[in-house]
């Protein structure tokens, strides 16, 4: 299905809001989205995919959100772009409360992995639903994992 017309431009951030939670995704021009996605039910892994914006959306509402802009200068569009095209297929380890979406999204941006849905300290994230809750309680349990050079905390 294709989309209506919509002002979307390369390397903007896609903030689609959820039931309990916002999944950040970065887009990437005709229709296309670069963004984390479950590798497994368990849930401590993701894989980078590039999927139709309708596709990653589906009936959630979902705007443009830059909102680091003032903060934090974004890097040359087409640096964005061929990082997060280089990164499509690769599995990432994933964590609630350092390795989510939303610090993927702001790396490829900004070149800082950030998210606002978590405390700085980690302890604390904006988070319900049973996602949000089962992550909670699980916390403890993920494994630190070293994650590719190229790009770091």
């Amino acid at each position: 299905m294709k989309l209506q017309h919509h002002p979307f431009t390369k390397r903007k951030l896609v903030d689609t809001f959820r039931s309990g939670y916002e999944h950040w995704t970065i887009y990437m021009g005709d229709e296309n989205e670069v963004h984390l996605a479950p590798a497994n039910r368990k849930g401590f892994s993701a894989i980078v995919k590039k999927e139709l914006l309708y596709d990653v959306a589906g009936r959630d509402k979902y705007q443009v959100n830059n909102k680091h802009n003032d903060k934090y200068r974004p890097l040359p569009s087409n640096k964005i772009i061929q990082r997060a095209e280089e990164l499509v297929g690769q599995v990432w380890p994933y964590s609630l409360t350092s390795e989510n979406c939303e610090h993927f999204v702001n790396e490829l941006r900004y070149g800082v992995s950030r998210s606002d849905q978590v405390r700085p300290d980690g302890k604390s994230v904006r988070l319900c639903g049973p996602h949000g809750l089962a992550a909670l309680l699980c916390r403890g349990s993920f494994v630190a994992q070293k994650r590719p050079q190229t790009i770091c905390n």
